[in-house]
């Protein structure tokens, strides 16, 4: 059985004169990107030119969608509507369409942010305010999550789903990541990492802090442009799944395959 994955990693994320992460670096690596729609962090230069360097490389654009948190770089809890959820989504969203639209492209996927990111896989409140928004916008779009409501939620309304493995991020038992505010929850040895990418890729499990195989569904792995050594710990993932004889491709190639 030949196994394929997308590679993903989250761009644009700078703001003014300020910058995070080697984007162009990162782009050599990628075949889909999560870019910064400008309530976490990007402006309209920023966003701008992201997506021109996208198209260039011929790498799929995809909005990651925040809170409104841009000091809090979306990593904090807002309590926020349900319908306050939405309509940010929708705002968003629209606004990368916009500039994919000036370069000649489309947005691929929807991949939230941060704190966001991490509420939509447990509050089905928040799933279904982002999946109504993605529904109402362009059904056509692929929902980017983690396994949990928001995967749930976009099934059920009938869009496309991939599922995210985080090779750097450690998991727990039940199939959440570690916060970050804890001990642990970044991992930095490379060796590690590039066995675990290829174990989500190829036997779609991962293991746990508990030291449990937890089943983890990979249809996209998610690089981190922003920790030191990130490029080349994207470089040597991409290695090693080549290695492993696994094909690197689109997200939407990737779903293809799997639905054929």
């Amino acid at each position: 059985m030949t196994h394929t994955v997308d590679l993903v990693a989250d761009l644009g994320e700078g703001f003014g004169a300020y910058t995070m992460g080697d984007d162009e670096a990162l782009l050599d690596v990628l075949t889909s990107a999560n870019i910064a729609c400008g309530f976490h962090a990007g402006d309209p230069r920023i966003m701008d030119a992201t997506v021109r360097h996208c198209v260039r490389r011929g790498v799929a654009v995809g909005a990651h969608p925040s809170f409104p948190d841009l000091v809090g770089f979306g990593r904090r809890a807002m309590d926020l509507s349900p319908d306050e959820v939405r309509t940010d989504v929708l705002y968003q969203v629209g606004a990368l369409q916009a500039f994919a639209a000036a370069h000649g492209t489309r947005v691929q996927h929807v991949a939230p942010h941060g704190r966001l990111g991490n509420l939509v896989a447990v509050r089905a409140d928040y799933a279904a305010a982002v999946t109504d928004a993605v529904a109402s916008l362009d059904p056509s779009l692929i929902v980017l999550a983690q396994d949990g409501e928001l995967a749930d939620a976009a099934r059920a309304r009938g869009l496309r789903v991939g599922i995210v493995g985080i090779a750097d991020r450690a998991y727990r038992d039940d199939g959440t990541l570690v916060p970050r505010s804890e001990p642990g929850a970044v991992l930095h040895d490379e060796q590690e990492i590039a066995e675990r990418t290829v174990r989500m890729v190829t036997e779609g499990v991962i293991r746990s802090v508990g030291g449990q195989d937890i089943p983890v569904r990979c249809d996209t792995v998610l690089l981190h442009g922003d920790t030191p050594g990130a490029i080349a710990l994207a470089h040597r993932i991409r290695e090693e799944l080549l290695a492993a004889d696994i094909k690197i491709t689109p997200l939407a190639d990737v779903l293809d395959g799997r639905d054929a």
